[in-house]
């Protein structure tokens, strides 16, 4: 039997099992994906068990920095760009590390609004953390013609224009970002249940923008369902989850699986968001 696992500490309400059991099962793999509650003091002695009775893990909070240290130069160029490992395998003698958000990040949006990365792309970045380095790498890529990055503390804004691209934007400069956007990203965790509001008047937004969010927990985010009534285009933050796990299943497993609907179903349920 292959195992795999997430690890984070705490890790109690992961969903991430729900979608690897699934994949599992409809693979017909004999295989097991569980959580694993990690004390920080105890992260190397974990990853010395991978390439033995583990095949690999997906990282959570609050390892997936520390991780990166631990994996030497065996790390790809996503983690390296983003700063965080969020899956971890073993091959050809060694462990090796992959920052998979950002794939999750733009499949989801390709899935949940195809075109929405058609040229000129200008995106609104909400955030300046870990999630929006993903977002922002992504949109990099994506070749973003603009990337307005807002944040209330500046300083973070500015140290991801930085390192990443895009550029910072303070209050006097938002209005004027989210009129010429053609997507805009709450790359925070304001809107998620036990969490503030995201507080943002969407008045000034282009009506033909695309709005995300990486919150999943509500599944209609405030800022979603005001973005849909006034029109716009919304891609809620599951399918952000389902992409991202992919990849590491299809390196502990060997098999590549499809998000499907009916797994987005499944993870819905779990969360209270279908019947």
């Amino acid at each position: 039997m292959i195992r795999a696992c997430v690890i984070g500490w705490p890790i109690k309400h992961s969903r991430s099992p729900i979608i690897h059991n699934y994949w599992l099962h409809r693979h017909g793999i004999d295989g097991v994906y569980d959580k694993e509650a990690v004390v920080p003091d105890d992260l190397p002695q974990f990853l010395a068990r991978i390439g033995r009775d583990i095949a690999g893990c997906n990282v959570t909070v609050p390892h997936k920095e520390a991780v990166m240290g631990m994996l030497g130069d065996n790390i790809d160029a996503t983690a390296r760009a983003v700063g965080a490992v969020n899956t971890v395998w073993f091959e050809n003698g060694a462990l090796h590390g992959a920052n998979t958000d950002v794939e999750g990040f733009l499949s989801n949006l390709d899935q949940g609004a195809p075109g929405w990365d058609k040229a000129p792309l200008k995106a609104v970045v909400l955030g300046a953390g870990g999630a929006a380095r993903a977002v922002v790498y992504g949109l990099v890529q994506r070749g973003a013609e603009d990337i307005a990055i807002f944040n209330r503390n500046r300083d973070r804004a500015n140290e991801l224009e930085r390192a990443l691209g895009g550029r910072a934007v303070g209050d006097d400069d938002l209005d004027a970002a989210l009129r010429a956007a053609t997507l805009l990203v709450n790359a925070t965790s304001l809107g998620m249940t036990g969490q503030p509001a995201l507080e943002i008047a969407l008045e000034a937004l282009n009506p033909r923008a695309v709005v995300t969010d990486i919150v999943y927990v509500p599944l209609r985010t405030s800022l979603l369902e005001d973005a849909a009534a006034r029109g716009n285009r919304t891609v809620d933050g599951l399918g952000m989850l389902l992409h991202q796990a992919v990849p590491g299943f299809e390196k502990w497993f060997g098999v590549r699986p499809d998000v499907t609907p009916e797994l987005r179903r499944l993870v819905e349920r779990d969360i209270g968001g279908a019947p």
